[in-house]
């Protein structure tokens, strides 16, 4: 008749956890029903994130004076308790269980009248009754103030209350268990008959009303137990009643004015209590579920303390086995009257301080996983909730704010010719492609001079003109990159640079033959030539065009987001593709430069009349040094300044070709043109 007591601890959990309350201590019977409780409670607990702060026995069978004239010896109630962080109490045992820890309580914490109590918040189970007698019935229960106990779902019966205010006790038919209550809970003495006179005041009347006693002593209301009796009641009268309609099954006999049953067994009413189903008076359903048991729950009451010492129990909630899923425990917390402690905060039973969301739990060596402590997220990782196990990455198209409790979304960026960096390398560009350019045509208009015939004219406009391209090529890394502009990058780069270096080595190539040429007797004459230089040139950038040209159709470099490089951005970039075929082509580059800076480097002192050679060997020790130091740098860089580095690479090299080349033959062009002539180079080799 009473419901499943699993549904009770389950009922416990859903209510701890619905508060948050995750270190509570536990008061138990000393028995063994209550050892099971603990035996059943606590792997619940473990499961459910919950830690028992400490674990308290209560003796059993002890009597009343025992209890109060022994309260100073050792006890499983510390009063060091009330410095403990367990905010909550769970209570298992029987009805004396209450009785003793009032009466322990009270005499313990007896100089504080106010408040005598732990400042904690009971947990009571349904096999508890808040009860006085004897000396303890003075006391009340204010230590109990805000407490929460689980009962036996009940309803007001109609007239039950009436038939409580009309009771009273009877000499005649010798009720000895009504004599013994009605002395005990109006502390009187009832004589053993009717018409005794009064003796003193300690002597009963008979008039006294039961809802005049305190609830400790009496309630008026039916309580959950009693409420079960009385659904036992008519569940037999009407399972009798269907036994006795089956007149099919059952013959009657008539014995003097009764009518009895034939051949009926106690086990035989099994079957039409299972089927039974009626509406009692309170106007609920009474029947049995498959289990064979009672459908009623529990109701979870709130103790509110009265200031006659007297109590009320509020209904704040209630566990529905019936219900739906997720609506079988609910709880009206705005409802429930907490303990004055708590100054009408929701009471906290924690370990420790929750761990505000930028933090995580660390657990604490040798406790319990309740005790942890808050350690703030790691750079990049968040934590938007409080108590949170682990922190976690925000996505990727997001970073950690300051805090690192949430998440903000990224600027997307590149970089552009709006932005400092991205005007001064534009402005750098354009001023060298200018420069290239004039130079370009002081040496057409001054084409017919001796400076500029010298070390073939045809491959000094070639290189200028690959040095021009190579200035502008690094306008295409500036800019919102898009998936042409990703495929020119990096070819136009490798094809015009190869270009200008094989026009540098054919130049130093042509300046050695010619030296070897002019030996008596050498067969070098018929290399010294356009055709020759024009050769290099080309068999030279063919390679690197045959590079490029297997790079692009085999792994392409295509736009990309790099996320990661910088934190609060995302850097759209050029991917190369194949990493493997980006650095053949600068190894390509590289070998050409080091084969021309070898030859320079041989040349350099052979005489002519104007021998290119040592300022070849400047310019490719310029470009070497140039990309020997760009190959960490560029690893060691992200997102934009890795962009920004491959553009001053370009433009640093290409202007040491510029100025180690073609500074000496400008500044003879315009400042010394005197000096340009054939007669004048010829007179100062001598």
């Amino acid at each position: 008749m009473v419901p499943n007591e699993h549904l009770q601890y389950m009922g416990i959990i859903w209510l701890l956890q619905h508060f948050r309350w995750t270190w509570v201590g536990l008061f138990v019977v000393d028995d063994n029903s209550g050892e099971q409780f603990l035996k059943i409670l606590e792997p619940m607990f473990s499961r459910h994130g919950i830690c028992s702060a400490f674990i308290r026995r209560i003796p059993q069978d002890a009597r009343m004076e025992e209890y109060i004239n022994n309260f100073n010896d050792a006890s499983p109630i510390d009063l060091s308790l009330q410095k403990c962080k367990a905010g909550t109490i769970i209570t298992y045992g029987e009805s004396l269980t209450i009785l003793w820890l009032t009466t322990f309580i009270c005499s313990q914490d007896s100089g504080n009248k106010e408040n005598p109590s732990f400042g904690k918040v009971w947990i009571m189970t349904m096999q508890m009754d808040f009860i006085l007698t004897g000396a303890a019935r003075g006391w009340g229960f204010q230590m109990f103030q805000g407490a929460i106990s689980f009962t036996i779902h009940t309803k007001e019966v109609p007239g039950f209350r009436e038939f409580l205010q009309i009771i009273k006790p009877n000499w005649t038919q010798g009720d000895g268990f009504l004599k013994d209550f009605w002395e005990q809970a109006f502390d009187c003495f009832l004589p053993d008959q009717a018409g005794v006179p009064l003796m003193d005041d300690d002597t009963c009347t008979g008039e006294e009303r039961l809802e005049s006693l305190p609830a400790g002593l009496f309630e008026m209301h039916m309580s959950g137990h009693s409420y079960s009796i009385y659904i036992a009641v008519y569940a037999l009268a009407h399972a009798l009643h269907a036994m006795y309609s089956s007149t099919s099954k059952h013959r009657t006999m008539l014995v003097g004015n009764n009518i009895e049953l034939q051949d009926l067994k106690p086990w035989q009413l099994h079957s039409f209590l299972r089927g039974i189903s009626f509406n009692n008076s309170a106007g609920e359903t009474v029947s049995f579920n498959e289990k064979r048991e009672m459908r009623g729950g529990f109701d979870i009451m709130n103790l509110v303390i009265l200031p006659n010492n007297s109590f009320q129990k509020v209904k704040v909630g209630r566990i529905d086995p019936s219900a739906h899923e997720g609506k079988r425990f609910t709880v009206d917390e705005y409802r429930i009257e907490w303990p004055s402690h708590f100054n009408e905060v929701l009471p906290l039973s924690v370990c420790n301080e929750q761990c505000l969301p930028g933090h995580q739990k660390k657990k604490k060596e040798g406790e319990k996983f309740c005790c942890y402590d808050c350690v703030p997220c790691l750079d990049g990782k968040i934590s938007n909730q409080i108590d949170m196990d682990d922190c976690f990455k925000c996505p990727e198209d997001q970073y950690a704010n300051k805090n690192r409790n949430g998440c903000i979304p990224k600027v997307i960026t590149f970089l552009s010719y709006a932005e400092p960096l991205g005007v001064t390398l534009a402005s750098a560009a354009v001023s060298f492609s200018l420069t290239t350019a004039l130079v370009l045509g002081m040496f057409i208009k001054h084409r017919d001079t001796a400076i500029v015939k010298a070390n073939n004219r045809d491959l000094s406009y070639t290189l200028l003109i690959s040095l021009l391209l190579c200035f502008l090529s690094s306008l295409l890394f500036l800019g919102h990159p898009g998936k042409v502009i990703c495929l020119l990058q990096q070819a136009a780069f490798g094809i015009i640079f190869s270009v200008a270096v094989s026009c540098v080595l054919a130049k130093t190539t042509i300046v050695s033959l010619a030296f070897m040429a002019t030996k008596p007797g050498s067969r070098m004459k018929k290399w010294v030539g356009r055709k020759v230089s024009y050769s290099i040139v080309i068999c030279c950038s063919l390679v690197q065009i045959a590079i490029c040209t297997v790079w692009l159709a085999s792994y392409p470099p295509f736009p990309d987001l790099d996320m990661h490089s910088v934190n609060e951005e995302i850097i759209v970039q050029c991917n190369e593709g194949s990493v493997v075929m980006f650095y053949c082509v600068l190894g390509y580059m590289g070998l050409l430069a080091i084969t021309s800076f070898m030859v320079a480097f041989l040349a350099r002192k052979l005489p002519d009349s104007f021998n290119e050679a040592k300022f070849i060997t400047f310019s490719m020790l310029a470009f070497c040094s140039v990309w020997l130091s760009f190959i960490p740098t560029y690893l060691s860089t992200r997102g934009k300044g890795m962009v920004a580095v491959e553009i001053f690479s370009i433009l640093a090299s290409t202007a040491g070709l510029l100025g180690c080349i073609f500074c000496p033959k400008c500044y003879i062009i315009v400042l010394r043109p005197e000096l340009n002539s054939r007669e004048k180079l010829i007179r100062r080799k001598c």
